[in-house]
């Protein structure tokens, strides 16, 4: 084990989250509601922490993929620990707990809520709940690749495997430091051209900023207590259009920008995403026909709810709480599904739920036809086994780590349509439930045990179970 490696990554990043502690004070100097101090000093702690982490470099800096897995997890629990500080000395979340609900929804982009009232927070603790979804969207570890030059790109990989989500992760690019600039190049722009949309549509600059970071991260904090409700057609339509292409792959983005148009609208995942999100959008639209709002209205309702939920960012414009039976199922079947492999949004991915339907007509195919050989493909390229294999084992744990979750936060007696949805919320990173934790409720009246087994379903989920795992395993930690 490379412990050296794993304390000069570590540091580094305790650094940057102090340096990202710094616009919050910024914010709170504007509107003057003294809470600077507070991120100035967590900032200084934490940087001057990972000073002290990071002052002398490792001298063995081969890393595998046992450190890439312990050093990915390691790094969203400090990062979580550390960031939840200023909401608990500031005295506006008093308890550590919640505090720490709080801020792993943000940085894992769930958008899950312990605030009864999210308007009372000042505006410095409403920017960092926001800034950690977009922080924590594109991944902290690819940001730290992409400034810094850790070990062989080879070697990197194993870290940007472990952080991003999908089935698999190959470099756009030989180099892995190249790749992650480009990703966040590609983030930050997309970013950027959202907020000036929702600032041409009127929309007040601190609402703008705190909505770009939310849908960019596909993280779904509010502002406001209604969410998304309260602002005009045009920016929730805005907001819509980009929930949907932050779902999307990065590597379409990138081929667009290579000019390799063609080979961008090939990738079966991307129209299968799309469709999948038609097609459930037109069924809820005629689903909510029989409501007194509109059929214009009922569609627009429709595809914000359906590209909220599908990218798991969380936002609201209604209380879809109160929808018929069939378009809450329909919303349920979203949240398993998820996004695509290789965005910021989270769930199963659309990637594993075709390579699952695939393997399933391999082996339909192989009973009536035992002799005949034939290999899952997608993109008219072969899938190798250990992506099939890894795609079987995933879905096992997670069931797994579900049915576990389910069972112990079942003992705080709540209805079974909120504890599920609220498992599903979390492991899936989307935010919002039903019932009680559906849009207008918030997870506050869950235990304190209750609330660490989401927190830990939430870090699950956004590191795609497998680092949580092995860090617990006790044979990761032996020789």
């Amino acid at each position: 084990m490379n412990y050296g490696s794993i304390r000069y990554i570590l540091g580094w990043i305790l650094k940057l989250e102090g340096l990202f502690m710094l616009p919050p004070v910024l914010v709170d100097l504007i509107y003057r509601e003294g809470t600077w101090e507070d991120y100035l000093i967590c900032g200084t702690v934490a940087f001057l922490l990972g000073t002290a982490m990071s002052f002398k470099k490792p001298q063995r800096t081969t890393f595998y993929a046992r450190e890439g897995f312990i050093t990915t997890a390691l790094c969203w629990i400090v990062i979580s620990l550390v960031g939840a500080l200023p909401f608990y000395i500031s005295g506006e979340i008093p308890v550590y707990t919640n505090a720490m609900f709080e801020i792993v929804s943000g940085f894992t982009t769930t958008g899950a809520s312990i605030l009864n009232d999210v308007e009372a927070l000042s505006h410095a603790n409403l920017f960092w709940r926001s800034f950690s979804h977009w922080i924590g969207g594109m991944g902290v570890l690819v940001f730290v690749m992409a400034i810094l030059p850790l070990a062989g790109g080879g070697q990197n990989l194993h870290l940007m495997k472990a952080e991003s989500p999908g089935p698999s992760v190959s470099k756009l690019v030989p180099k892995v430091r190249q790749t992650a600039g480009y990703l966040y190049g590609i983030y930050i722009a997309l970013t950027l051209f959202e907020l000036g949309l929702l600032l041409a549509g009127g929309m007040p600059l601190f609402d703008a900023v705190c909505t770009a970071f939310g849908t960019a991260g596909t993280g779904g904090f509010g502002i406001r207590n209604d969410s998304m409700g309260g602002y005009s057609y045009y920016i929730q339509t805005v907001v819509t259009v980009f929930m949907l292409l932050f779902g999307v792959n990065f590597s379409v983005y990138f081929l667009l920008l290579m000019r390799k148009g063609r080979e961008a609208l090939r990738i079966s995942e991307v129209r299968c995403y799309f469709g999948i999100y038609a097609v459930i959008t037109l069924l809820i639209a005629y689903n909510l026909s029989n409501s007194s709002a509109g059929v214009g209205e009922n569609l627009h309702h429709a595809a914000f709810q359906a590209a909220s939920i599908m990218t798991t960012t969380g936002f609201s414009t209604v209380d879809f709480d109160l929808w018929p039976e069939f378009s809450k199922v329909l919303l349920i079947v979203l949240m398993f599904i998820g996004a695509c492999a290789g965005s910021t949004g989270g769930g199963i991915k659309v990637s594993r739920i075709v390579i699952y339907c695939k393997t399933v007509k391999k082996e339909l195919d192989f009973l009536i036809h035992p002799r005949s050989i034939k290999a899952v493909q997608m993109d008219g390229k072969r899938i190798e086994h250990t992506v099939v294999r890894a795609a079987n084992v995933f879905l096992v744990a997670y069931v797994g780590i579900y049915a576990v979750s389910l069972l112990l936060i079942s003992l705080g007696n709540y209805d079974f349509t909120t504890n599920f949805t609220a498992v599903a919320a979390t492991i899936n990173n989307i935010g919002p439930g039903l019932s009680l934790v559906g849009p207008t409720g918030n997870f506050s009246m869950y235990s304190s045990m209750s609330k660490w087994v989401l927190i830990f379903d939430m870090l699950a989920g956004r590191l795609e179970i497998f680092p949580m795992l092995i860090l617990l395993m006790p044979s990761t930690w032996r020789k």
